[in-house]
């Protein structure tokens, strides 16, 4: 295939949230030689590029004004499969839920899943994503053996840990921007269920909500907190949690004692009667302040009433994927969308500083819709968010009239998590800047990164609207003398 840039479909895409929108020439590839080309048609008319998979990640890093958006989601073939290890060979384009489908029949769960089945593996290894198991689990990257990076020259790496190792380390959680993923080896979890034992637990205040972590993680594989942010006082993060164990073969209830995807493959299709279909144009009534406060108690008192010592059965797709439930949850939410803003504080910090954000929040007439909070670990990847600590990520809805306050609420916040060193996940961003970038991260361990990018891409020709916001001036040939220059 020949690509002309300049004859490439422009399409308006956005991020999941909805609230970051760009026309982006989009280019879509079937494999690794057409990769190649479109490559060198970039070279040549110094056209800048970058990739997207699902678009599942909610601000901008997978938009690109003024240049080309790589679609890999064609590249999604399994190339090799071993139901004796569970390690699983494909293309970046392969879904989650792909990897699901194919592999849990044969005894086996991706081993780290994010809140959708949607994302695509090179996302995932970009992104490095987390889920409801990374105390236990760490990121998908822990779980990587090896892949292949394509970089704008055309020259393709074999990275692991004993194969240009900082290579490997770079380009998972590198946001793309060392190359394309052309190939991932990845290994799943050996299972002896379709289902897990959930329990689930109620918090009248945020200190109850820690106590929860705290008492219940030891005996979990996965835990999650929801919060409500729209209640104040001493109600303040009040909320529910879902802790959620393996279960044997042994203990498998009956009509789950076969593996196989079928009682995993259909989500609910009614809430109440209502079909999912409906609930975008149903829900935008709800979709306010008042509305969401009464959504918040009715769940906060159903949680309260219904929690029990005695656990219950739910499918792993059931309990993993539960923005998957609804079909286009987002369209509820337009014209404006929402931006997100996970906060990643230290384990001393984290109850300190996630009261403030829901309180400063409220104060200025701004809380989040929803509140998930989530317990972490470290790792070694070169642009981690990973901390010994916890994660609260927040949904704030976007209006035609409430941008600049949330903007200058959002930035009061990166301030009070950074003055506790906390991270923040590219993913879920659409406010970070530059100095905050080097707060996060460090000018060494930025300048790390950026060694790599020169070497790979030095004309900077692999970029993204996320890239030119979190790293404008420490990016590219001028990175080290700008590092340096600050503080």
């Amino acid at each position: 295939m020949s690509f002309a840039l300049d004859v490439l479909p422009t399409r308006k895409l956005a991020g999941f949230g909805r609230s970051s929108w760009s026309e982006c020439r989009l280019a879509a590839v079937e494999n690794v030689d057409e990769l190649g080309q479109l490559f060198a048609r970039c070279r040549d008319e110094r056209m800048q590029l970058a990739f997207r998979g699902s678009g599942r990640s909610y601000g901008d890093a997978a938009l690109l004004s003024k240049g080309v958006v790589v679609d890999l989601t064609r590249m999604s073939q399994i190339t090799a499969w071993d139901p004796a290890t569970g390690i699983i060979e494909a293309g970046p384009g392969l879904t989650i839920e792909g990897l699901w489908r194919h592999v849990l029949p044969h005894g086996y769960w991706p081993a780290v899943v994010p809140g959708t089945m949607r994302p695509t593996l090179g996302g995932c290894l970009a992104m490095n994503i987390h889920g409801k198991n990374n105390f236990r689990a760490g990121p998908i990257g822990d779980h990587v053996l090896d892949f292949d990076l394509l970089s704008i020259d055309g020259q393709s790496f074999r990275c692991s840990r004993t194969e240009h190792p900082e290579l490997f380390h770079a380009a998972i959680s590198g946001l793309g921007l060392l190359g394309a993923i052309t190939r991932v080896r990845l290994q799943t979890k050996r299972i002896e269920s379709n289902v897990l034992r959930v329990r689930a637990a109620a918090a009248s205040a945020l200190s109850g909500m820690f106590e929860l972590f705290e008492e219940r993680l030891p005996s979990a594989d996965y835990f999650v907190g929801w919060i409500d942010c729209t209640a104040g006082g001493g109600a303040l993060g009040r909320g529910q949690t879902h802790d959620a164990q393996y279960v044997s073969r042994e203990e498998d209830p009956g009509v789950h004692a076969t593996l196989g995807t079928g009682t995993q493959a259909t989500l609910p299709s009614t809430v109440f009667g209502v079909p999912f279909r409906w609930l975008p144009t149903l829900m935008r009534p709800f979709a306010n302040t008042l509305g969401t406060r009464l959504i918040n108690t009715a769940k906060y008192y159903h949680a309260r009433w219904t929690a029990s010592e005695q656990p219950f059965f739910q499918s792993h797709v059931g309990f993993a994927f539960l923005f998957d439930h609804m079909p286009n949850w987002d369209l509820g939410l337009a014209p404006y969308g929402l931006v997100q803003f996970q906060v990643f504080a230290p384990e001393a910090e984290a109850r300190f500083v996630f009261r403030e954000v829901i309180a400063r929040s409220r104060a200025a007439g701004l809380p989040a819709y929803l509140g998930v909070m989530k317990r972490h670990r470290p790792d070694s990847f070169l642009l981690t968010h990973g901390v010994d600590g916890y994660s609260l990520a927040l949904d704030y809805r976007m209006t035609r009239t409430n941008h600049k306050e949330l903007q200058s609420l959002l930035r009061e916040l990166v301030d009070l998590v950074l003055d506790h060193d906390g991270k923040f996940y590219f993913a879920k961003d659409s406010v970070l800047t530059p100095n905050d970038t080097l707060r996060v991260h460090g000018a060494e361990r930025l300048e790390h990164f950026f060694e790599h990018k020169r070497r790979l891409d030095p004309d900077c020709l692999i970029e993204s609207e996320l890239s030119r916001r979190v790293f404008a001036g420490i990016s590219g040939s001028v990175g080290a003398e700008l590092l340096a220059e600050r503080p």
